[in-house]
């Protein structure tokens, strides 16, 4: 018996589903190692929103990220040179046999970072337009989802003595998690690839959704 023998076909269907999702060209999706402690089954996935990367992205984007793109200087062959403009982890987990505080056998859990302009941190707003990205991202790709909850957290870090010179920076993170309606996770892993690229400050925003402030560029 290998391996995949002893994996629950809920569990390797899902995993299926993941490997036909059509994520954003601009997203660099990686498997990660997957939190161990989380559910008897776990896969993760980090991604990174970089620029200017190894060329211009296929459609115009705005505020600074735009600004990232258009005053960098085409790469020369092997230049790491970049600047990132998101990060974020997506993280499927599966227990076969259910949790009540799930509400179900699967849960997805995500975290996206994304850097903001210094006097962005007060504003009220912040946390609730990230969530609504997150909703409305979901409801675009019509990925069925229950029991949802998270946090916006803004994280404002300033230098100090020798560091002083450095600006100051703001944070926006987004931790939430949700129940998937089945096995079928697909739209939700393209609905949270748009959701990292939209906190990058890349469009296309879906209609009806809500942009955040433009982001620092450094």
């Amino acid at each position: 018996m290998n391996a995949l023998d002893q994996v629950p076909p809920a569990f390797v269907h899902a995993l299926g589903t993941l490997r036909k999702a059509q994520c954003r060209s601009e997203l660099r999706l990686a498997e990660i190692p997957a939190p161990a402690r989380l559910a008897p089954f776990a896969v993760a996935l980090g991604a990174e929103v970089m620029a200017p990367g190894a060329g211009a992205p296929a459609t115009p984007v705005h505020g600074p990220a735009a600004m990232a793109f258009a005053s960098a200087p085409a790469p020369a062959s092997g230049d790491e040179d970049e600047t990132e403009l998101a990060t974020g982890r997506f993280i499927l987990l599966h227990d076969p046999d259910g949790s009540a505080v799930w509400d179900g056998e699967f849960r997805i859990v995500t975290y996206i970072r994304a850097e903001l302009e210094p006097d962005m941190g007060n504003d009220q707003m912040l946390g609730t337009v990230a969530w609504t990205w997150l909703v409305e991202a979901l409801e675009n790709h019509k990925a069925a989802y229950r029991a949802a909850g998270g946090t916006a957290t803004r994280v404002l870090s300033e230098s100090f003595g020798t560091l002083a010179g450095r600006p100051g920076s703001i944070d926006i993170e987004l931790r939430a998690s949700w129940t998937p309606d089945s096995s079928d996770v697909q739209a939700h892993l393209e609905a949270w690839s748009d959701m990292v690229c939209t906190f990058a400050g890349l469009p296309p925003l879906p209609d009806g959704v809500t942009a955040l402030p433009h982001r620092r560029r450094n």
